[in-house]
């Protein structure tokens, strides 16, 4: 895989009926006990991007807006109010953020999200952040073609610093956390995987991990991730996770997870302190998607970030 600064910017419109361009940045301040993540996912052949706002608050409440604004082309991630944009190639990004969203008290009435909707108050957002890349880019241009597996031709992941305002309501705070962004393009179907775990994770400004498990509708089992430790990314060759389970739902609780490197295995435990039920239906089918804000531990490191598990239904 490849990676080049010009792969910060927008990409060519390759022409498929779900060609998707998408950013994505998640964060956690741990003096304010605040996090979550931000995503615009543009599909200029069906004129409309996916944007997503998600805030996690330490009284267990959320807040969460998705819409599908209109968009003509794949100029710029520019939609529903939220704005990223390149500063210095892998270096600084900004993120913006200004509307209403949803001021829910229990984040799991997303299950029925049209009561949601409906039912929930909601409450204004202003979010402006300066975000600047800790770790070396993971991931890149995949060479070839994986035909059991339509969720993207180039991706890649990097640990990132936040820091700005967050404003919700009439309450407007210092913003200064932890996270990881990742940038995709090329067809994308929520729809292809069988299942996927996504773990990330921040434990100070120089240690972090992402792990990954994807199986393919065919049975294919991809693992993969990395972990960002004295400056540098080192592979991981094979990853193990293990799963708590709550019902009803299911909603995963607890997380543990083996993350195989060639410099030793990192051992992870993760205690999901807040979850977002999130769903996608295309063509008869849907998509469930759990959103959860993690509390990470190794020894005597604790960390958060996302644990994001898509199954379908």
């Amino acid at each position: 895989m490849n990676i080049e600064p010009r792969d910060e910017y927008m990409h060519e419109n390759t022409g498929e009926e779900n060609f998707n361009e998408s950013m994505y940045f998640n964060f956690y301040d741990r003096d304010h006990r605040l996090g979550g993540f931000v995503r615009i996912g543009n599909r200029p052949n069906e004129g409309y991007a996916e944007v997503t706002l998600a805030l996690y608050r330490a009284d267990g409440s959320a807040v969460f807006d998705y819409r599908r604004p209109e968009i003509p082309d794949n100029r710029a991630f520019d939609a529903g109010g939220m704005r990223f944009e390149v500063v210095e190639p892998f270096r600084r990004l900004r993120v913006r953020y200004r509307g209403e969203a949803l001021d829910l008290a229990d984040p799991l009435l997303l299950e029925d999200p049209k009561r949601a909707f409906v039912e929930s108050p909601r409450t204004w957002v202003s979010l402006e952040l300066d975000v600047e890349g800790l770790s070396p880019i993971y991931g890149g241009q995949a060479e070839g073609d994986a035909p059991d597996m339509v969720f993207a031709r180039g991706h890649y992941e990097q640990h990132v610093r936040a820091t700005g305002t967050l404003g919700v309501g009439r309450s407007t705070l210092p913003f200064r956390g932890l996270g990881l962004r990742d940038h995709s393009w090329g067809p994308r179907s929520w729809q292809s995987p069988r299942f996927y775990r996504w773990l990330t994770c921040q434990f100070d400004e120089g240690f972090g991990f992402m792990g990954s498990q994807i199986v393919t509708e065919a049975g294919r089992e991809i693992l993969s991730g990395f972990v960002f430790r004295d400056g540098k990314n080192t592979l991981v060759e094979r990853c193990e996770i293990e799963t708590r389970w709550r019902e009803p739902g299911p909603y995963h609780e607890e997380v543990r997870a083996l993350l195989h490197t060639g410099e030793g295995t990192l051992e992870v435990e993760g205690r999901v302190l807040s979850l977002l039920p999130l769903r996608n239906r295309r063509h008869g089918r849907t998509t469930r998607i759990g959103e959860g804000l993690t509390e990470w531990r190794h020894g005597k490191h604790v960390g958060y970030g996302l644990s994001e598990y898509l199954d379908q239904t």
